[in-house]
């Protein structure tokens, strides 16, 4: 649990204990992530430990360090969504509410799905479930203050995007398996195990967690006028998207030519020039409703 995100965290351990000990989960272990630690030490110790299923309840960051852990683990993972964003439990069907999507997980079925490595310079090795990208989407995330997400929720992300909208654009070489190269002048470049953003906005309408593909999108306006119809392009099936492709694949790798902004599941990272993800096919187990 990420105490930051759960306004009562007496009250809903009580919840959750009382939720699992109803359908014979017993012996409950709780853990907090901490500033220094968003969860990598709690999932070692959940394996360690080798419980039946982990609970996390925290926002996409929380979720997408939990879910690296768990990756190849065989142990599947509840997420409650706590945060802000809440990509993954959006994608997965999963009530925003707390004390409903724990029922709705508890009662609900095994899902495997896939997990994404991912590498670039100034990088470790890691893991996403939801969207990497470098560009405007990161400006977006770094731009968005944390108390105006705690006021007004997702829509803190609407006001850093009208702000950041004449972000620069950027030269990338974006190579998917084994094919040429690709040259293009971009706002941003995202890089989705799922496809859909707050307000069911379907950047990726063709990803699925489930598909042992990963997807990717340039976004490349020229100027701020063309954003309303790229906008409008996303949502509007009718409307032919300008400015927008899409690319599918196991292994995209995005390389710009200067230093940009870049984020994992919503949490930005240091800034570099390249990003590789690659599949790794059915590697996670979620419950789902």
């Amino acid at each position: 649990m990420n105490p930051v995100k759960v306004p009562d965290t007496e009250d809903f351990r009580r919840s959750v204990d009382a939720a699992l000990t109803e359908r014979g989960f017993d012996d409950s272990l709780w853990m907090e992530t901490t500033v220094d630690d968003a969860g990598e030490a709690m999932a070692h110790r959940a394996i360690e430990e080798t419980v039946d299923l982990v609970v996390v309840a925290g926002g996409d960051g929380t979720v997408r360090v939990v879910c690296a852990e768990l990756a190849r683990s065989g142990i599947p993972v509840a997420v409650l969504p706590a945060g802000t964003g809440n990509l993954l439990a959006r994608n997965l069907g999963i009530s925003l509410d707390l004390d409903l999507a724990l029922t709705e997980l508890l009662d609900g079925s095994e899902q495997r799905i896939d997990s994404v490595l991912v590498e670039g310079d100034q990088l470790t090795t890691d893991r996403f479930v939801v969207m990497a990208g470098l560009g405007l989407d990161a400006a977006i995330i770094a731009d968005a203050p944390d108390e105006l997400k705690k006021r007004v929720g997702w829509a803190a992300y609407v006001v850093s995007t009208l702000k950041n909208l004449n972000h620069p654009f950027v030269r990338v070489e974006i190579t998917v398996d084994d094919q040429p190269p690709v040259r293009r002048r971009a706002r941003t470049v995202v890089i989705g195990n799922v496809g859909t953003l707050q307000a069911n906005i379907p950047l990726l309408p063709d990803a699925s967690p489930d598909d042992g593909r990963i997807d990717a999108v340039v976004l490349a306006p020229r100027r701020i006028s063309h954003w309303p119809r790229l906008a409008l392009g996303l949502v509007i099936k009718s409307l032919r998207e300008q400015h927008v492709e899409r690319f599918t694949g196991h292994r995209i790798q995005v390389r710009a030519e200067t230093t940009v902004r870049r984020q994992l599941d919503g949490d930005t990272i240091s800034d570099g020039r390249a990003l590789t993800a690659e599949v790794d096919p059915s590697a996670l187990i979620v419950r789902v409703p």
